[in-house]
């Protein structure tokens, strides 16, 4: 959904529509088509070995090379708040995509530490893989083959996904913008398997929409960006494309990170509901934090 994000598009309805009418394959083809020349340009200009053009990367943001590495620095930021992470960790970085949070953190652990990550796009797995997999002996990355009808045509499921790493492995495991792009099911699926792989003690992040009975309305039926879709216990943005994306009711979350066995749960509100942006707030999205 790049055009919207960048304004270029009026009819955000209408085109909302078209979008989730076409494959995954032609809407990442579509978004290289539209940032060749912007990307062209800062090829010659120069950008980090590590950043993706604008055209490879499908988690939908626009940002240029310079945007995308305050956003991984800002993740680091956020884990090191709320999860205490340390440079001797053992992490578990779920939907990395193209190692925005994972290029982050390079500098920050120690080579007696390990970074894991794993995405169901090969394409994202494959760029990290060249890049920070190659430079650093610590950081791996791993390929999923599962279906998800943002981001992919065909694929196991994952509602019965279990991730490739052992038991009581991980000090912190964590997701960002990957919870609000899943089902139900799903996502009950991976916190269970978020709890498997943990430490005992394990600090847990991860990011979502989430709504109560005091702002239900206002998220439904706002104009632009909005959940109208409704559900027993969440909410979607389009009917036909479940993975386009979800909000989901506090409590409802809050008795499936309880299902999967973690004792603690903190929410941090993020800015995207508000009424009108204060600018006190850090994140986009809804902060989870959950402990083992």
């Amino acid at each position: 959904m790049f055009l919207l994000k960048l304004g270029v598009v009026k009819n955000k309805e209408a085109f909302r529509n078209f979008w989730y009418q076409l494959s995954p394959d032609s809407r990442f083809l579509l978004r290289k088509i539209f940032f060749l020349p912007l990307d062209i340009i800062e090829k010659i200009k120069g950008r980090n070995k590590y950043v993706p053009s604008r055209g490879a990367v499908f988690t939908g943001g626009t940002a240029g090379p310079k945007k995308f590495l305050e956003e991984g620095k800002l993740q680091l930021q956020l884990l090191r708040k709320y999860t205490d992470v340390q440079p001797d960790h053992k992490l578990l970085d779920i939907g990395c995509g193209m190692g925005r949070t994972a290029i982050a953190f390079t500098p920050y652990l120690k080579s007696n530490s390990t970074y894991h990550g794993f995405d169901p796009v090969k394409k994202g797995i494959d760029w990290c893989k060249r890049g920070i997999g190659a430079d650093f002996s610590n950081f791996h990355f791993t390929y999923v083959d599962l279906f998800n009808d943002l981001y992919k045509s065909k694929g196991g499921d994952a509602a019965m996904f279990k991730f490739p790493y052992s038991d009581n492995q991980f000090n912190v495991c964590f997701t960002f913008s990957v919870f609000t792009h899943m089902a139900i099911s799903e996502i009950q699926n991976y916190l269970n398997e978020m709890y498997r792989v943990s430490h005992k003690d394990a600090c847990c992040l991860s990011t979502f929409f989430l709504y109560n009975s005091h702002n239900e309305t206002y998220i439904s039926t706002r104009s632009g960006f909005s959940f109208p879709i409704a559900h027993d216990g969440y909410r979607l943005m389009h009917a036909d494309v479940t993975a386009g994306n979800i909000a989901i009711q506090e409590d409802v979350l809050r008795s499936m990170i309880s299902t999967a066995g973690f004792r603690e749960i903190e929410i941090i509100d993020g800015f995207w509901k508000d009424e009108r942006y204060t600018g006190d707030k850090l994140e986009y999205q809804d902060i989870v934090i959950f402990k083992k």
